[in-house]
C-alpha cells in the first residue's frame, strides 16, 4: 500500500510469455511472444532482517500471476496490457508502492528492421486527502453515498473517515448549514482520474453548479494529494485558500495534524491554530 517510493527494488527481466494482444485479428487469434521486465517497488528491510518470505513479495508467484493475467485476458493495444497489468499486480500485492512496467513485443508486424517494441509504464499508490462535504436534503445520507462509492471503486482504497462538524456556509451566500469531513484514501488514479471520479459521485447526488459557493447537495474536493503542488484552469492541488478554512482543516486535523502544507511547509495543526477562534475567513 502507499507509502513514499523505496529505494528497494525486485527486477523481473524478460519473462517470456505466449499471449493473444493485438490490433490486428490475427494476433489476437493466433498469439505470438512477448517479454515482460518489472521494477517491484517495496521496503524489504524487515525482510532482509528476519529472512522471512511473508515480509516481502514472493517473485515467484508475481511471475506466475503476470504469466496467467496475460494470457487470460486480450486487448488490442500494447498501452492498454501495461495499463491494466500495471494495476493488477498492485492491487494483488499490496505490499508493493509501485512498479515500472515494460511490456515487449519482438515480433510486432512493422515489416522494418528492428529489435523489438515495447511500451514502459510507471504505477504507485497515492495518499490522498478529499474534503467532503453536503447542505442539501439529507446531508448525511449523502456524505455516506460518497463514501460508500469510493469504497466500491477497485482503484480506491478508503482508510479513514474524520468526524464530521456541521459549519456556517462560506463565501457569502445565504443557506443552511453545512456538514463537513475529510477522507483519507490510498488510490491508483492519477490527480485527474480522482477529479473525474469525484465529480461523477457529485453528480449521482444531483450535484449542480449555477451558483458559485452556493448550496450543493455534495462537494467533493481534492485537498492533497501526495505532496503535488500544480495548479491548472480546473485543479489546484493543494486546494487553493485551504489554510483559511476552519472547515476544511479541523476534519484534517483529525486525521492528519502532522501532515506538512506542500507549499509552506506548515502542518496542519499549526494552520488551524493560526486561524483566530471561529475564525473562516
Amino acid at each position: 500500500m502507499y507509502c513514499e517510493w523505496s529505494a528497494d527494488e525486485i527486477h523481473i527481466d524478460k519473462l517470456e510469455i505466449f499471449a493473444h494482444h493485438g490490433v490486428y485479428p490475427e494476433e489476437r487469434r493466433e498469439g505470438q511472444t512477448f517479454y515482460v521486465n518489472a521494477v517491484l517497488y517495496l521496503d524489504i528491510g524487515e525482510a532482509g532482517r528476519s529472512d522471512d518470505l511473508e515480509q516481502t513479495v514472493d517473485y515467484g508467484a508475481v511471475c506466475h500471476f503476470v504469466t496467467d493475467w496475460m494470457g487470460n485476458n486480450t486487448c488490442s493495444l500494447l498501452e492498454a496490457v501495461a495499463c491494466r497489468l500495471a494495476e493488477a499486480i498492485l492491487l494483488k500485492y499490496k505490499m508493493l508502492s509501485g512498479i515500472d512496467l515494460e511490456i515487449v513485443k519482438p515480433y510486432a508486424p512493422v515489416r522494418l528492421p528492428f529489435r523489438g517494441l515495447s511500451v514502459r509504464v510507471r504505477r504507485s499508490w497515492h495518499r490522498a486527502y478529499v474534503g467532503v462535504g453536503s447542505n442539501v436534503g439529507d446531508r448525511h445520507a449523502h456524505i455516506k453515498a460518497a463514501v460508500e462509492a469510493l469504497r466500491a471503486n477497485p482503484l480506491v482504497e478508503l482508510r479513514q473517515i474524520s468526524d464530521m462538524i456541521v459549519t456556517k456556509p462560506y463565501g457569502g451566500v445565504q443557506q443552511e448549514d453545512f456538514v463537513n469531513g475529510v477522507l483519507e484514501l490510498d488510490t491508483l488514479l492519477e490527480p485527474r482520474q480522482l477529479l473525474r471520479l469525484l465529480q461523477e459521485i457529485e453528480k449521482e447526488e444531483g450535484r449542480t453548479r449555477t451558483i458559485h459557493w452556493g448550496p450543493r447537495t455534495l462537494d467533493l474536493d481534492i485537498l492533497f494529494f501526495d505532496r503535488l503542488v500544480t495548479a491548472d484552469r480546473d485543479l489546484t492541488i493543494p486546494h487553493p485558500d485551504m489554510e483559511n478554512r476552519r472547515f476544511v482543516l479541523e476534519p484534517l486535523c483529525n486525521l492528519a495534524p502532522y501532515l506538512r502544507h506542500p507549499a509552506t511547509g506548515k502542518t496542519v495543526s499549526a494552520l488551524l491554530r493560526e486561524l483566530e477562534p471561529g475564525e473562516s475567513r
